[in-house]
């Protein structure tokens, strides 16, 4: 098993389609790492495997190099063995990811995925999107490193996902969970999540936060990410 997570997290949450014109993906994916970003967790699904394949090891290189996580949503993209060709076979192998030393690594998962049997749990964090009480038990009972618990609230990403679960539906569920289980996954709070609401969701029970559309719009998302990461110690500091 891996050690777990610091208290305090704040992951970006990659999304190329609310990234200005005028910069890449990448430009921001750097930014927010200067910005302080613990991690960055990886989507992008709908894109071709091999173009999935070569961003998640860019990703990578970033993050070794800010000693940052790297997060890599299911299913993980593998090199193409041959000109053209990317294999599936093998998506819960993470060995060919450039993540630094430490294996800052981890995958994950959608609701309703298991975790792949094949996955060296000694080596490789996974967690998985929840969004109710019941799949919160699951991920604890299965011994998840994080979860995402979303929408905390409601979200310009998602509009129309919900219903938001707001500060006091967070309380609620992290309240409960933690009198169910001795050992819980890291709780990331997402959804909704900025500079102003980050350390509010701290207040409420999440351990981080994970931020998307807010530093992925931002005309300058390391100023904004370095606000989303005050906020949360600044909330973990008042924390009784």
């Amino acid at each position: 098993m891996t050690q777990p997570y610091a208290a305090g997290l704040a992951i970006a949450v990659t999304d190329r389609s609310q990234v200005p014109r005028d910069r890449s993906l990448l430009d921001v994916v750097g930014a927010v790492l200067e910005g302080g970003a613990h991690g960055v967790l990886v989507r992008e699904r709908d894109l071709p495997l091999e173009a999935r394949a070569e961003l998640v090891a860019a990703v990578g290189r970033l993050c070794a190099a800010h000693r940052a996580l790297l997060l890599v949503a299911s299913p993980v993209p593998l090199p193409p063995r041959a000109p053209g060709r990317c294999d599936r076979s093998s998506v819960a192998s993470v060995d060919h990811i450039d993540s630094g030393g430490g294996r800052r690594l981890g995958l994950h998962l959608r609701r309703d995925e298991p975790v792949p049997p094949t996955l060296d749990r000694a080596s490789t964090r996974v967690g998985r999107s929840c969004h109710d009480l019941a799949e919160l038990r699951r991920a604890a009972e299965e011994g998840l490193d994080h979860v995402t618990v979303s929408p905390v609230a409601l979200s310009a990403s998602k509009p129309g996902h919900g219903p938001a679960l707001g500060r006091a539906g967070l309380r609620s569920l992290t309240d409960v969970i933690r009198s169910e289980y001795s050992r819980v996954p890291t709780i990331l709070a997402l959804g909704g999540v900025d500079r102003v609401t980050a350390g509010a969701w701290i207040a409420a029970g999440a351990d981080g936060v994970a931020v998307m559309g807010a530093v992925m719009r931002a005309a300058d998302p390391a100023a904004e990410m370095r606000a989303v990461v005050d906020s949360v110690g600044a909330a973990r500091v008042g924390a009784p």
